[in-house]
Formats: C-alpha cells, sequence, structure tokens
C-alpha cells in the first residue's frame, strides 16, 4: 500500500488541512490556558527556591499568564484562527522566554528552573500538532532562548558543565520531540485517511441502499397496478351489461315523464338527474379502471408539452378562476415522447388534485397558486406542477400512488387518479416524483427520458 502521505488524492490533503486547522486551534487554546494555569502554579516554586525575589518573579508570571490569556483570546476569533501556526509557536516561547529571564536573573546555568525548559518542550509533543519544521523551529527557539540567558549571566558561566549538561539534555529532549512529531504527524495522515475512505465507502453503501429501496418500491407498485389491472378487467365486464340496461331504463323513464301531471314533474325530474349522476360517475370510475386494464393501448409520439398543458387547462377552464393564479414556464418546442391524450389525463388529475387541495387551506392573504414548468435536463425532459396548497402529510407520501387510496372525504373521489398517473407515466417509460412540505407546497415532477429505452415487464 502507497504511503498515505504521498496519495494523490487533492480531495483527502483539503480535508485533512480543514480538519487539522480545527484540531489545531483547538490544541492551542488548551496550551494556551496550561500556560496560564502552570505558570501561576509555579509561584508555589518561586517560595521554596528564591523567595527573596517572590515578588519580582511573580509580575512576570502575571504578566506570562495575560499575554498567554490574550493568545487564547484570538483563537477564538477569525484572525486568531487564520494565524494560528504563528500564535502556536509563541505559546510555546512565551513561558520559555519568561523562565530564561528568571534563570538570567538568578544563577544562569546552575538554575534548576532549566527543568522547566525541558516540560515545555515535552508539551510539544503531547499537546500541540506541528509538523517537523515547526517542531524544529519551536525547539531551536527555547534553546536559544536558554544560550542567551546563560550568556547574559555571564560568559564565563555560560561555559560551565552545569550548562554543558543542561544543553546535552535539552538537545536529546528536542531531537525526541521533533521524531515523535514526526512520526505521529504520519500516523494522524494514516487514520484520517482510513477514516476518510471508511467514510466514502459508507456513503457509497448508503446510496445503493437508497437506490435499491426505490428499486424495490417501484417493483412493489409494478406489482400493484398489474395486480390491480387484472382485477379491473373482470369488474369492467361485470359493471357495463347493467350499466348499460341502466342507461336504457333511464331515457325511458324521461319519455315517460312527459305524461306525468306538472305538479309531480319536478321532482320526478329532480330524481332521474340524480340517478343520471349517480350513472355517469360510475361510467367514470370503469373509465379509469379501463386504463388499468390495457395500459400498453395507443401510440407513443412526440408530443409538445405547450400544447398538452394548454389542452389540461382548457378541461379545467371553468374551475380555473381568477381566485386561482397559474404561472407557466414552457419553452416552445420542448417535446417528450409520450401519448398525448394519456399525458392529458395525466395533467387534469394533477391539477385538479391542486385544485382540490385549494379548498382544504386557509390562505390568511395568500393567492392560491399553481406553478407549471418545462425544463430539459441532459438525459431527460422534467414536467413539475407545484401548488401552494396543505401540501401531504410524511405518513401519506409512500402511499398516495397506491389504488383506491385517498384523503378525501366519501364520495369525492376514488383515490385512483394518481394511480393512474403512475401507471401512465411508466408507459411512457417515465416516472413522477413527489415533493411536499405540509402547510407549504405539493410538487410533482413529470420525469421523461429523452430516448427512448426498453418498457419493462410489468
Amino acid at each position: 500500500m502507497p504511503d498515505p502521505l504521498t496519495v494523490d488524492r487533492p480531495e483527502i490533503r483539503a480535508a485533512y488541512l480543514a480538519n487539522e486547522q480545527q484540531v489545531r486551534v483547538n490544541t492551542g487554546k488548551v496550551g494556551a490556558i496550561l500556560v496560564a494555569v502552570l505558570m501561576l502554579f509555579g509561584t508555589t516554586l518561586d517560595v521554596a527556591m528564591y523567595p527573596e525575589r517572590l515578588g519580582y518573579f511573580l509580575e512576570l508570571r502575571l504578566g506570562c499568564a495575560a499575554l498567554a490569556g490574550m493568545i487564547w483570546f484570538l483563537l477564538t476569533r477569525p484572525f486568531g484562527q487564520r494565524h494560528h501556526g504563528l500564535l502556536g509557536l509563541i505559546t510555546a516561547w512565551l513561558p520559555a522566554f519568561f523562565i530564561t529571564w528568571m534563570i538570567a536573573d538568578r544563577e544562569g546555568p546552575a538554575s534548576p528552573y532549566y527543568a522547566g525548559l525541558n516540560l515545555i518542550l515535552l508539551a510539544m509533543s503531547v499537546v500541540v500538532h506541528w509538523n517537523t519544521l515547526e517542531s524544529v523551529v519551536a525547539v531551536l527557539g527555547v534553546m536559544l532562548m536558554y544560550l542567551a540567558a546563560c550568556v547574559i549571566r555571564g560568559p564565563r558561566e555560560a561555559l560551565n558543565g552545569d550548562w554543558i549538561a543542561n544543553c546535552i539534555f535539552m538537545v536529546e529532549t528536542g531531537v525526541i520531540v521533533v521524531v515523535g512529531n514526526h512520526f505521529f504527524n504520519r500516523l494522524r495522515f494514516r487514520e484520517f485517511v482510513s477514516r476518510y475512505e471508511l467514510n466514502e465507502r459508507k456513503r457509497e453503501l448508503e446510496e445503493a441502499i437508497r437506490k435499491l429501496r426505490e428499486a424495490e418500491a417501484q417493483l412493489v407498485q409494478q406489482e400493484k397496478m398489474a395486480s390491480l389491472g387484472v382485477m379491473s378487467a373482470g369488474i369492467i365486464h361485470e359493471i357495463n351489461n347493467p350499466l348499460n340496461f341502466a342507461a336504457t331504463g333511464l331515457f325511458t323513464l324521461r319519455k315517460k315523464g312527459k305524461h306525468l301531471p306538472p305538479e309531480q314533474l319536478s321532482d320526478y325530474q329532480e330524481v332521474l338527474t340524480d340517478i343520471e349522476d349517480g350513472i355517469n360517475r360510475v361510467k367514470t370510475i370503469v373509465s379509469d379502471l379501463r386504463l388499468f386494464t390495457h395500459p400498453d393501448t395507443g401510440s407513443l409520439d412526440e408530443v409538445e408539452l405547450k400544447e398538452v398543458v394548454t389542452s389540461a387547462l382548457r378541461f379545467l377552464a371553468n374551475e380555473l378562476n381568477d381566485n386561482v393564479k397559474l404561472e407557466r414556464t414552457l419553452p416552445p418546442g420542448l417535446t417528450v415522447r409520450a401519448n398525448k391524450h394519456k399525458l392529458i389525463h395525466v395533467l387534469t388529475n394533477l391539477l385538479q388534485n391542486s385544485l382540490d387541495a385549494f379548498r382544504r387551506k386557509a390562505f390568511n392573504g395568500e393567492h392560491p397558486t399553481i406553478w407549471i414548468e418545462g425544463r430539459a435536463a441532459p438525459d431527460r425532459v422534467l414536467l413539475t406542477v407545484r401548488d401552494n396548497g396543505p401540501g401531504i402529510a410524511p405518513e401519506n407520501r409512500q402511499k398516495i400512488f397506491d389504488p383506491f387510496y385517498t384523503t378525501k372525504e366519501v364520495g369525492e373521489g376514488m383515490g385512483l387518479g394518481l394511480s393512474i398517473c403512475y401507471r401512465l407515466m411508466q408507459e411512457f417509460n417515465g416516472e413522477i416524483k413527489l415533493d411536499s412540505e405540509p402547510n407549504r407546497y405539493c410538487q410533482f415532477t413529470l420525469e421523461f427520458p429523452t430516448r427512448a429505452t426498453p418498457k419493462p415487464a410489468a
């Protein structure tokens, strides 16, 4: 396996750097807090070692803690987060500067405070996340400060055995810090790459599962449509004959009604009208069921969407009054492969649903509006019908294309409209999709392939 540090994946590099910036900002804040707290805690050491300089050293420690607090504050702001690298180095150098100041003020190389510099170096390898170059710069900075403090104390003292021993220990500690940070960074990068690739596989798996579920839902829906088609054939045959007898009898009764006394004729005609309305409703249901029985009747041609929408709106002209605002965006010449009459039927159903939905919502000043938009995508043509009605509740979305499922009141619908739309879109080798937010909008999107594809067996 190639070294993750050399992986030529710009997106991984970018993600790693973004993650590193946030991590380093957070560790920088922690480092600033530790500097402030531990420098103040060091006052207890001053009491034991240099009580005569307690006040002076306390001032130095308070100044260091205040500066560390300022660094913490800057790291909470965008400016500090952009310059987190420089602030990280200053955070490490800050306590080293004040400790070397104390060393120069007292015993120079003989001061036990040099151990504090080793603690600072070790903290670099534990708390902060630096690269190799930054680690080298930080270590060299601390060692130069110690050298300067010893020289300031006196050149002769700077060359004694204590100074040489201390420098050797600091060099060893610095090497450990630099090498440790180098390999620790490589390990963290490998771990990040592994997590990144694992998340990629997870997203791909989730997308595959989503597509499988969609395919499963489509297969279930196709099975429902096929079962209903078989059942519908028998229903239509059984209903049509008595329906024709009833229509013939109704015609005869109307002719006989002429011989009734005038005072009875009005009630008689009203009863006949109710019967006729009932028969016409049954005829409409039978006509809808016939679409399931013969789903492949009618040829598919190139149909212009603008003409189809105009025809569908003409059928609903009486219901599209001034109270309903209609907005159309249909490029001229935009065509799909479908059966024109059946596509008009689909659009009429969708528009009728929008009009019915408007009756169930109080608009409170908002205007009832239907948007119809057609557009071409790279491999398909989309036609959307959107309204600002009450929308569809989440618990109903999985069932709206089921035959005979309806949320309307009894007598207002049989629940076949959207099922028919679903079946007809299958016939066009297309799809119908729902997008809705309760009490805000409902949108149906008809997707037509730009190239004819083999129709799957039902």
